[in-house]
């Protein structure tokens, strides 16, 4: 046993070596712990994610004073964790960014070693672009908060436009439904008479890759908008004729575009019409298109809280596939084998 005397601070300080455990790691000290922390908009993903990972929700008060400001206090030590924090920016989605932003930045003062922001689902994707004057970019302007918030990666899922990537200068990791999809439609739907059809021209590379997945043909429906909850399918390419049709898109709010497709679709003699969606954010209008009965069923995920209403409405979860994500993220190892189909 070796000791060494010096000074910190004009106090002396004796320092005890072994050399028989010299260069060996202690117990607990092959990398730091990780926390999974959420806010109020998907709770019930985010217990199932630490379900399938096998670790406790962290525990944090995430409420509001009278006036509508958010409180955020987590309740236990965090200083050199690796925390992820869980929070889609479902409806009311300003709100439940804000959470966001205020559980990061209590998770930084609380000396977190890293901050993933885990959102399966992103709002403000569609506002990728200035396709009018004197309109922002929204998603940019998103994205730039987070970093400035304090996070250190992002993991998402089915981005509305894959380039929103780009607008993060930090790591980025982004996850795809299809895997899921494919599942269950593998397992439940006979896929000999299966055609993929996009329910606009700008979601024809998402339909291409279903459609490459299943091995089933292609087409598309070009439509005219005729206001943000109004539109009209002007034309379909591809035969419908007595084949099931499944269309895909990363969500549906209103399924205005959804329901216009499956009506011309149906009229052109398809003999069913399904829709996967990745983010079934659907408000009162969305169901009330749902119940007319021109899709014969919507397929969606968690990614955001929905109430099926009785509505054929079928939702599959995506707690794996973000579990072992976080795991992998966490352990410093590749996520690329999530993509992969089983099978494949």
């Amino acid at each position: 046993m070796k000791y060494s005397a010096f000074l910190i601070e004009g106090l002396p300080f004796v320092r005890v070596s072994d050399n028989k455990d010299a260069g060996r790691k202690r117990p607990g000290m092959n990398g730091p712990s990780f926390k999974i922390f959420s806010g109020n908009s998907n709770k019930a993903l985010a217990e199932e994610i630490c379900k399938n990972i096998g670790c406790e929700l962290g525990k944090a008060t995430v409420t509001a004073f009278p006036d509508g400001e958010t409180f955020v206090k987590i309740n236990e030590n965090i200083r050199g964790a690796d925390v992820f924090i869980i929070q889609s920016t479902s409806s009311p989605a300003n709100h439940h960014i804000m959470e966001l932003f205020i559980m990061i930045d209590a998770a930084r003062r609380a000396s977190a070693a890293r901050i993933t922001a885990v959102m399966p689902f992103y709002g403000y994707a569609r506002q990728d672009r200035k396709d009018q004057p004197r309109v922002p970019i929204t998603a940019k302007l998103v994205a730039n908060l987070l970093v400035a918030a304090g996070v250190s990666r992002m993991l998402t899922m089915d981005l509305h436009a894959q380039q929103i990537q780009g607008f993060f200068d930090i790591p980025v990791d982004h996850l795809y439904a299809s895997p899921i999809f494919f599942e269950y439609i593998k397992q439940f739907r006979k896929l000999e008479h299966l055609i993929v059809i996009s329910p606009d021209v700008g979601g024809m590379k998402m339909a291409a890759a279903y459609a490459d997945m299943l091995g089933c043909p292609l087409g598309f429906v070009a439509k005219r908008r005729v206001s943000s909850t109004q539109v009209e399918a002007v034309n379909l390419v591809g035969d419908v004729d007595g084949w099931d049709v499944l269309l895909v898109d990363d969500m549906t709010e209103t399924a205005g575009t959804l329901t216009a497709a499956a009506k011309l679709i149906k009229e052109r003699g398809a003999a069913s019409v399904r829709a996967a969606v990745s983010h079934g954010v659907l408000n009162d209008q969305g169901f009330d298109r749902i119940r007319t009965g021109q899709i014969d069923e919507l397929i969606t995920t968690n990614t955001t809280p929905i109430d099926t209403r009785g509505l054929p409405i079928t939702v599959l979860t995506v707690a794996p596939l973000l579990a072992d994500a976080i795991k992998r993220i966490h352990d410093n190892e590749s996520v690329t084998s999530l993509f992969k189909i089983k099978g494949f």
